[in-house]
């Protein structure tokens, strides 16, 4: 959640930086993960000044120009040429000094020195659009008289950067959700650490009822689902653009403003943290407010233009004759406040969360309302929040309150479901379990204080410990280690020491603990894919071997005493019971294929056995069939290729760092060996030859890769997870189609074009193979794309050309490529 550092300090008096913020927020639980600068102006107005025309002269060489010195409060004047029409000496302007930097959309334009038609000009005399204040281009800015000369402008105009501070919220803690939430909590803080600091919320004193007919009546609630349900009409409103206090601090955090009346209800949501619906009152059949199910299989058009099929456990906000609203998740299409709405009637309720929640699941639906209804809201702030949004509508849209508040809190005089209260709830603590979840002795008048400055109420005390009332918005808080973790974490976990004396226990991974955890992860990820995992029998048969030599007879371990002629010799490879696996699938009307397995391989050579952990994966069949939205699809190594480069990706192992290699065997009719930049053999894949299948008698077209385990493990663990941001800069793409010797293959091209530019060079794709007509004999076309960024700044045109010129190059040069 985004938490505008200057928003919050309308409800919190305190003299933290915006990181000193971030870090007491993290220190409490509210972990914050970034500050971020937003400037009200970009560049804060930096190196511009008031100054005051001394002079103004024409331009001996020009009919429009003007030589002008001007004061800036520096020892000398400034000697300026000004293009402006209405310059004129005595005037008080904002002036650009030389080093200053003004921005133009994307565009940065640095003043400096220079000479203009044969006179020097030491700066710049702005105009509101040159600076940025404003759109107006007709002439300078020109200041009122009594405007000091060398007041910074950011100080004249009082420019100042907000910081947003993103603040990861723990669903536990709804009472966070919102920027006095959030000042609420810091507030203990500052006051448990002797830091001043002074909590206000906002007062609805000036709200009152001006007519009392008009009114918008409430009708049934229906008490399950709904805890409380409040109301207002506001009648005769100007919906309009937000005024621009509003929109900034909509904008900081995210928001896009609407209007004045939808913008209000999502500035509220951020400040107190309660959802608010404006609803057209014209729209309002009846002038009645019903909140009740319909019934099973009602549709609903909601705001997005989709119909939904309601059940009867869905919460509908209705008129007396249809639904105008999903409650507490997503409003309705023709029900919402649009520009020609005069009159509004503003909603403030409290619902079911366990009922909001299986709503919002059962459509898809994740609203900043069902957040925060789903995590369960303070039923009796309804109407505060109410009088807040009905006080700001009448400021910035005008009209008048008509009709008593319409409230209805069925909630009130139960202690039902979910345990919704209305009053506090009764927690019991003991100074002895403090001391000991803690940790340390707190002294009980600081325990006392950090419950007041959490707003616990302490109803009564002994010497044994305390009884407290826990506010309803803590929902969090119902046990007394609730309330230990509370004054814990407004304590300080820093502020607990160690003891002498330690307890441990000792503990290591092993490599087969790793292994197995990695595996495990493989495996899921596998699954997910659509994969099955199978397990063959190490033993198999000797038969398999013969005439090999990729896996030659002569290495195979042999039993001493077989069971049997089909399991005499143990496996070298998890190719042959994978085939079994597969045949006995096919001949069972299972055809499409996706197998994997973690096994043992064994080996004999002169004279020692080895033994290597490998995983293999098979596949056959179609990728895709009786799909109605897709035509039938046959698999392919391609897919069987992406399948490895996932795997290895997962592991942490950089895959434009492996070499790909072409590789035709007694195994494979094509394929690809995987090995590193060192030449260590990671694996190979491809497609299994005919006279291999033939073994087990499969006629299909079966793809294949095997994996060496242990390799991979040991190549991830060269690699450290490294975090970095996401590019700020655009990304640029670039297009060669060339043609080569059919000997070439795009590794090949890859290999080649990253060896030429490291650094902001990011990736390469091949989109398109052509061979046949219209090219000469042994060569064949490839359309690649280059993938061009810079981590620190926009690539311009003149760099790329660079770039681009600098591969094709190099593809000349290497691989005889040219241009197509």
């Amino acid at each position: 959640m985004n938490i505008s550092y200057n928003w919050l300090k309308d409800y919190l008096s305190f003299d933290l930086t915006p990181d000193e913020t971030a870090a007491a927020l993290t220190s409490i639980g509210l972990e914050t993960s970034s500050v971020e600068e937003v400037q009200a102006v970009r560049g804060n107005l930096e190196g511009l000044f008031v100054g005051e025309v001394l002079t103004c002269v024409a331009h001996p060489n020009s009919d429009h120009l003007h030589l002008t010195t001007v004061n800036v409060g520096s020892d000398e004047p400034l000697r300026i040429v000004c293009g402006a029409p209405n310059v004129a000496a005595g005037q008080k302007v904002i002036v650009a000094t030389v080093g200053t930097t003004l921005y133009d959309g994307d565009n940065e334009i640095k003043i400096k020195r220079s000479k203009i038609r044969g006179e020097e000009s030491f700066g710049m005399i702005c105009a509101e659009d040159e600076i940025g204040i404003g759109t107006d281009h007709s002439g300078i800015i020109v200041l009122p008289a009594d405007a000091r000369v060398g007041t910074p402008a950011k100080d004249y105009y009082g420019i100042a950067s907000d910081y947003v501070l993103e603040v990861d919220i723990t669903p536990n803690r709804v009472d966070a959700t919102s920027h006095f939430g959030v000042a609420r909590d810091l507030y203990a803080y500052l006051r448990q650490a002797d830091l001043k600091a002074t909590l206000q919320k906002p007062s609805v004193s000036d709200f009152s009822i001006e007519s009392p007919d008009g009114g918008i009546q409430l009708g049934h609630v229906n008490p399950d689902g709904c805890l409380r349900y409040s109301g207002v009409t506001i009648r005769g409103v100007h919906v309009c653009e937000s005024p621009d206090w509003m929109k900034k601090r909509l904008t900081t955090i995210g928001l896009r403003p609407i209007n004045n009346i939808v913008d209000i209800t999502n500035y509220i949501l951020h400040e107190l943290g309660q959802p608010l619906h404006a609803f057209d009152a014209s729209r309002i059949t009846g002038e009645q407010v019903i909140v009740d199910v319909k019934p099973a299989g009602t549709k609903f058009v909601t705001l997005d233009g989709i119909e939904r099929t309601l059940t009867d456990r869905d919460l509908m906000i209705c008129n007396t004759s249809e639904a105008m609203c999903i409650g507490g998740v997503f409003g309705g299409l023709d029900s919402g406040v649009t520009e020609q709405t005069t009159d509004v009637f503003l909603e403030s309720a409290c619902f079911n969360p366990s009922w909001i929640r299986k709503t919002a699941r059962r459509f898809g639906l994740n609203t900043d309302a069902s957040f925060r209804f789903e995590r369960g809201l303070d039923p009796n702030q309804t109407v505060f929040v109410l009088k807040r949004a009905a006080l700001l509508i009448k400021e910035l849209a005008g009209g008048t309150v008509c009709g008593d508040i319409q409230d209805v809190y069925p909630a009130s005089t139960r202690n039902g479901e979910d345990n919704f209260v209305s009053e506090p709830f009764r927690v019991d603590v003991t100074f002895a379990k403090i001391n000991s979840l803690t940790g340390k002795e707190i002294p009980v008048e600081t325990v006392k204080n950090i419950l007041r400055y959490l707003d616990i109420e302490i109803i009564n005390e002994t010497s044994d410990g305390l009884s407290l009332h826990v506010p309803v918005y803590r929902y969090d808080v119902r046990r007394d280690v609730d309330v230990i973790e509370d004054i814990l974490r407004i304590y300080g976990y820093n502020n607990v020491e160690f003891s002498n004396h330690v307890n441990s226990t000792l503990s290591y991974a092993t490599p087969t603990d790793r292994s197995y955890r990695l595996e495990n992860i493989i495996s899921e990820q596998l699954v997910g894919a659509g994969f099955n995992e199978i397990l063959n029998n190490s033993l198999t048969k000797a038969s398999y071997y013969e005439g090999l030599t990729t896996y030659p007879a002569v290495a195979c371990v042999h039993l001493s005493n077989p069971l049997s002629a089909d399991l005499n010799v143990m496996r070298q490879t998890l190719l042959f019971g994978g085939l079994q696996s597969v045949a006995f699938n096919i001949n069972h009307k299972n055809r499409n294929i996706r197998f994997f397995e973690f096994g043992n391989c064994y080996s004999m050579e002169q004279s020692s056995y080895s033994e290597d952990y490998r995983l293999a994966l098979w596949m056959s069949g179609k990728r895709i069939e009786n799909n109605w939205a897709a035509k039938d699809e046959n698999t392919s190594v391609y897919e069987l290729k992406a399948h490895v480069e996932n795997i290895i990706n997962r592991l942490g192992i950089n895959t434009s760092g492996l070499l790909w290699n072409s590789l035709s065997n007694d195994i494979y009719e094509s394929g690809l060996t995987i090995a590193t930049a060192s030449g260590k053999t990671l694996g190979m894949l491809g497609i299994i030859r005919s006279n291999i299948l033939k073994i087990t008698d499969i006629s299909a077209e079966v793809y294949y890769a095997e994996l060496s385990w242990k390799a991979l493990l040991k190549e991830a663990g060269k690699n450290s997870i490294v975090y970095s941001e996401i590019a700020k800069y655009p990304e640029v793409k670039r297009d060669l189609a060339l043609l080569v010797n059919t000997s070439v293959t795009f590794a090949d091209i890859r290999r080649t074009v990253f060896e030429s530019e490291r650094k902001l060079l990011k990736n390469v794709v091949l989109f398109d193979v052509y061979e046949g007509a219209n090219l000469l004999v042994g060569k064949k076309s490839y359309a690649v794309s280059f993938f061009l960024q810079d981590e620190e700044k926009t690539l311009n045109d003149k760099q790329i050309d660079a770039i681009m010129s600098k591969i094709q190059k190099a593809l000349e040069d290497k691989l005889g490529a040219t241009l197509r």
